[in-house]
């Protein structure tokens, strides 16, 4: 299979291109996952980009995004596959006047007009190119973990009632976890690994230069600045890069030039979304002018490095 990808500032820009800012350890995890044909364990807090990333990588390479949404109770038949029973029970009736040997009867409704492909089977079958994403894997039990292992080692499942079904390619595939549990070492082990954590203040800033074009420099600095120091704050929930993007949209429709304490205040609900966390922000911007984050909010991105 052709490489994806020449080189690391390849990814790095193609990505770019597809709005995602992609540091070099990221980049480079991308590159080699594509070069050695392994998955990608995307760790990190809620919000730092995991999904984004799979998502830009499907546009940058022309792909289609399968993603398969993870959570408590998942099992085989909503991640690989099921019969389609009513269908098979309506075949079953309609046999009982004719001569059908059993045998043939099994083959028939064992067949692949019975057969309802999942997300993970989708993948292994499609002709086209895809991007498989396995979002918050954190979230399934341990045994339905390990029904992964055979799709992530060999691209291929096993249908006893159908046999083996070999994947027609080996697309990208990322695995997204909060790290709310401690994954298995077999999944690990097939997996390259990548930690993405809350961009720095000057890569926050350009995040937001890039999403919100019409925003200046000046108030996407200020931006940056103060969700870096509200992060920093002992909260139920800190903003995600995607609330830091919407903050700043609703500073640019509210006409909000510069932050101040007043704008900052009836802004808050915009980033948070826990009352209490909106108190204690709250408290924190009253208190003296000495505070670190107000500093940086009067300083501008230089400030709070």
């Amino acid at each position: 299979m052709a490489n994806r990808f020449t080189s690391v500032s390849d990814v790095v820009e193609r990505l770019h291109a597809a709005d995602y800012l992609a540091s070099t350890s990221i980049a480079s995890v991308v590159y080699l996952a594509d070069r050695l044909e392994k998955p990608i364990l995307v760790e990190g807090p809620p919000g730092v980009g995991k999904t984004e990333l799979a998502k830009a990588l499907a546009t940058t390479i022309g792909a289609r995004l399968i993603r398969l949404q993870c959570y408590e109770g998942l099992d085989e038949s909503k991640a690989l596959y099921e019969w389609n029973y009513k269908k098979q029970l309506l075949r079953i009736q309609a046999d009982r006047s004719h001569d059908t040997s059993w045998t043939d009867l099994e083959t028939d409704i064992f067949s692949e007009e019975f057969l309802l492909t999942r997300p993970l089977l989708e993948a292994i079958r499609a002709k086209e190119a895809v991007v498989l994403l396995v979002d918050e894997i954190d979230r399934i039990e341990v045994e339905t973990e390990a029904l992964l292992l055979e799709v992530l080692s060999d691209f291929q499942v096993s249908i006893p009632e159908f046999g083996t079904i070999k994947g027609a390619q080996r697309p990208p595939v990322l695995l997204t976890s909060n790290n709310t549990r401690e994954l298995s070492d077999a999944l690990k082990r097939r997996c390259l690994y990548l930690h993405i954590d809350y961009p720095d203040l000057e890569r926050e800033r350009e995040i937001v230069r890039m999403r919100v074009p019409e925003i200046d420099e000046a108030l996407a600095g200020q931006v940056a600045a103060l969700v870096r120091s509200i992060r920093q704050l002992e909260l139920k929930k800190a903003p995600s890069i995607s609330e830091t993007i919407d903050w700043a949209r609703t500073l640019i429709y509210l006409g909000s030039g510069k932050l101040d304490a007043d704008t900052i205040e009836e802004t808050l609900y915009v980033l948070l979304k826990y009352q209490a966390d909106i108190a204690k922000a709250r408290k924190e911007l009253r208190r003296t002018p000495e505070r670190a984050w107000e500093s940086a909010v009067a300083g501008g991105p230089g400030a709070a490095r």
